[in-house]
């Protein structure tokens, strides 16, 4: 079995997680999870978004978030941006890495901007050449490349075509995005494995959702394929407002706990980790999404047998 030894993750909950919930965070509130995470190990921190206040008002405040945060040097904090104003607004409060977003769906993406998934990307350039120019980092996220509600399955030559918009505009760090949900096993493998050999120079990231049940599975097949790099939501929180069914993300404890069992390394104190998801989804007034949070880790259930008690009991 060939996989990597070890991983990085993203924690997402804060913007992806947050963003559905009618519960809205303070910002004090945000900048105590933020250290809570840098404490427990998580290395990159996607903070919120640039979204306009009326769209996406559980993100209305990002930008203060970013003018108190306590940056530490060895985490990487981040936000999703949808164009050249958001780089404005990240210059403003100091942010240092940004997102942008087009959808592999074609139906959608001319449904939603009236153009191409390249020609969106094509449109990115002001805002790259404004990233760079005050020393911002600019990554991309390409959504629904496993398959949208509208086409189903992706053809990977439209896929091929938005990495290679993405390089020519400079953008070399590249995100695939499952955000319909639809994604499978060895779908996901044949992609990565495709991905990884036409475009070495990318820097790679895989977000799940876990809409089907499968995306431990899909992260299992990215692990398989060389991918070293996954989004994960405390609790599971997320979903997608304009999927039909959407469920939450990939939870954070669970994607930890599994690499935990599995030697595979991530950095993150899982205790501390569920401990967050635990708090977050109470603070939220929901049930937490993870397996993980709901039995325990495996190594909580280690435990003594009752004095007497033999071990050839049939379980039932």
């Amino acid at each position: 079995m060939e996989l990597v030894k070890e991983i990085r993750i993203c924690e997402v909950g804060l913007r992806d997680g947050l963003q559905n919930e009618p519960e809205l965070l303070g910002v004090e509130e945000k900048l105590a999870y933020i250290d809570r995470l840098a404490d427990a190990g998580v290395k990159v921190i996607e903070v919120g978004s640039f979204m306009h206040p009326k769209a996406v008002p559980q993100m209305a405040n990002t930008d203060e978030v970013f003018r108190r945060l306590s940056r530490r040097d060895d985490v990487e904090y981040r936000a999703l941006i949808p164009n050249v104003r958001g780089v404005e607004r990240a210059i403003a409060c100091g942010c240092t890495k940004v997102k942008l977003n087009v959808s592999a769906s074609r139906a959608h993406n001319l449904a939603n901007l009236n153009a191409t998934p390249e020609e969106t990307v094509a449109g990115f350039k002001a805002a790259v050449e404004l990233a760079e120019a005050n020393g911002i980092t600019i990554s991309g996220s390409i959504s629904m490349p496993f398959g949208s509600p509208w086409e189903h399955e992706i053809p990977v030559e439209q896929v091929r075509r938005i990495v290679e918009a993405y390089l020519t505009e400079g953008i070399s760090e590249i995100s695939l995005s499952d955000a319909s949900g639809m994604a499978y096993p060895s779908q996901v493998y044949e992609l990565c494995h495709k991905m990884r050999d036409w475009y070495p120079e990318v820097s790679w990231w895989l977000h799940f959702h876990n809409t089907r049940g499968m995306a431990l599975a899909n992260v299992y097949a990215g692990m398989q394929a060389g991918f070293t790099q996954y989004d994960a939501s405390l609790a599971g929180l997320g979903g997608c407002p304009f999927i039909p069914n959407a469920a939450g993300n990939l939870s954070t404890e669970d994607l930890a706990h599994m690499c935990e069992v599995m030697g595979i390394q991530t950095g993150l104190d899982t205790v501390q980790i569920m401990e967050m998801g635990n708090d977050l989804a109470e603070r939220l007034k929901r049930g937490n999404l993870s397996y993980t949070a709901k039995a325990g880790r495996n190594s909580d259930l280690i435990r003594e047998l009752p004095t007497g008690q033999g071990t050839n009991q049939t379980s039932k």
